[in-house]
């Protein structure tokens, strides 16, 4: 006999919930901050893309991200230089420093560039190759300041 397969589709009653929480109380947010979602099917508010774009939300809101490959990399070094300390988180607004999780988006974008070499337009491999260059050099800045001053952070 065959065993029956568990399919747990419990998560979509629960993110049903979670977007009617939203909408309520989205019309209270006006003017405070926006919520923040993982979801690429979302704006920041929780609303479907195609419901934002219908209910006529004007600006950022309504504004979707284009997904490519410049965008991709420049969203890696965004992310290596919060994690070097360099600039501030956006959603804490503070620094913040986490040298291995630098070191591993930087060597993540030189992976990149080795296993996408010659499938890359000219403005894609020199922004590859100018963000790998520039996180490689000011990491190591950062773990040789670090070291000579007795930091204990180091990857």
């Amino acid at each position: 006999m065959e065993k029956e397969k568990y399919v747990d589709e419990s998560w979509k009653e629960q993110a049903s919930l979670e977007k009617e929480m939203l909408k309520e109380t989205s019309g209270q947010q006006a003017g405070q901050e926006k919520i923040i979602t993982n979801n690429p099917l979302t704006d920041e508010l929780g609303n479907d893309m195609e419901d934002s774009q219908d209910s006529g939300l004007k600006g950022d809101q309504a504004q979707e991200v284009e997904v490519n490959f410049l965008n991709y990399v420049t969203s890696l070094g965004f992310q290596a230089m919060i994690f070097m300390g360099e600039i501030p988180n956006p959603v804490t607004n503070e620094t913040e420093k986490n040298l291995m999780q630098a070191k591993f988006l930087i060597d993540t974008l030189a992976m990149l560039k080795e296993k996408t070499a010659g499938n890359l337009n000219d403005q894609e491999k020199g922004l590859l190759e100018n963000t790998v260059y520039e996180l490689q050099l000011r990491y190591v800045q950062i773990v040789s300041d670090e070291s000579s001053s007795g930091g204990e952070q180091q990857a």
